[in-house]
């Protein structure tokens, strides 16, 4: 099968749950078996292994050791992986993803500055927020009312200005929301129902229910594409298969090309300067640990270079001291008249990139 596509022209693979090919039932092994790697690299070697493709595996149980032994392209397995350590901080610890907790901000920069150091040059990481199973990530950490645009355009930057792969999922460039809903009627994925019957007999109630499929229900991201203020958002002149989100009239891709400040233009500039600067293919990745808890700040470093990320993950206003030195703005998710020096208010939501001067 895999043969069939690459002739076809293909540009690659990404593997669903692949980490449970080798599962040994009868030991209840169902992920990481002990032939799984054995079995992937004969996959390697009999497909796409002499072929300029990429690959990608979702690995739910992966660790920094155990993506090392995928990604390592000495071992002839895949290009990366998806990991998912960091999409479980909102969930409380041994239980369902239904059963929700506040993110800690601080919890979010150890798993994402792990993941940025521990692979060191022995594997490559995907960057990602959003999915076909997870929520929206405007309306999941951030503000999808006040604060859509800046919260949108802060993690974009966030994430972008890292080493790994960056992937974009359909509606996260021009800044999709959740849909909330209010009936289980208005529900289309199968998890989501299960779970609403099968805690309902548990004696949950209702409300409690709901809040958690509005926060964490597959269905937000599956909503169809907005593409203009047309009936549908231009996605279909028949009946799809979900209701659009309602927002579509101000959230859609007409009105954010239209929009030079939009958060696809942030997006834009993002892979541009990731096309025009190594520094961000392969730097080094420093987190600056003296900042408010709500403030991700990190160097990248790469020769004679070095990049500096300030991101507020809050609505709050927050103050940081800049690191001394001479440095020249390169983006900004709010309007900078110039670059700040010493002890700067960082507005919500509030993202930039500065570059040192030449010495």
């Amino acid at each position: 099968m895999m043969n069939f596509w690459i002739e076809k022209g293909i540009g690659g693979f990404r593997m669903d749950v692949i980490d449970t090919i080798g599962k040994l039932p009868d030991q209840e092994i169902t992920s990481n078996g002990p032939k799984l790697h054995e079995y992937l690299q004969e996959m390697n070697q009999a497909t796409f292994g002499t072929k300029d493709l990429m690959t990608v595996g979702e690995t739910w149980g992966a660790t920094t050791e155990i993506a090392k032994l995928y990604s390592d392209p000495k071992r002839n397995e895949l290009s990366m992986i998806f990991q998912f350590e960091h999409i479980g901080l909102d969930q409380q610890s041994g239980k369902d993803k239904w059963d929700l907790k506040p993110l800690s901000i601080p919890e979010l920069k150890q798993v994402l500055s792990k993941w940025q150091t521990s692979l060191g040059d022995d594997g490559w990481n995907s960057l990602f927020w959003n999915n076909h199973d997870l929520p929206r990530i405007i309306s999941r950490w951030g503000n999808d009312q006040t604060y859509r645009e800046e919260s949108g355009k802060m993690f974009a930057i966030l994430l972008h200005m890292m080493k790994g792969t960056p992937y974009i999922y359909q509606g996260e460039e021009i800044g999709m929301t959740n849909y909330p809903i209010s009936e289980i009627a208005q529900a289309q994925d199968i998890e989501t129902i299960n779970m609403y019957y099968e805690r309902l007999s548990l004696g949950y109630a209702k409300e409690d229910i709901l809040r958690s499929i509005n926060a964490k229900g597959r269905d937000n991201a599956r909503t169809p594409m907005q593409w203009d203020r047309s009936p549908n958002a231009g996605f279909t002149k028949g009946i799809p298969w979900l209701h659009v989100n309602p927002n579509y009239k101000e959230i859609n891709v007409q009105s954010a090309l239209a929009d030079k400040h939009s958060i696809f233009y942030t997006y834009k500039k993002l892979i541009e300067l990731r096309k025009q600067h190594e520094i961000i293919v392969w730097g080094e990745y420093q987190l600056i640990t003296e900042t408010p808890d709500d403030v991700f700040a990190y160097y990248r470093l790469y020769k004679e270079e070095k990049w500096l990320i300030v991101c507020n993950i809050s609505e709050k206003t927050n103050q940081m001291t800049l690191p001394s030195g001479d440095f020249s703005l390169v983006m900004s998710n709010y309007p900078q008249e110039e670059t700040s020096k010493g002890k700067i208010t960082l507005r919500p939501y509030e993202a930039f990139v500065l570059k040192r001067m030449e010495q």
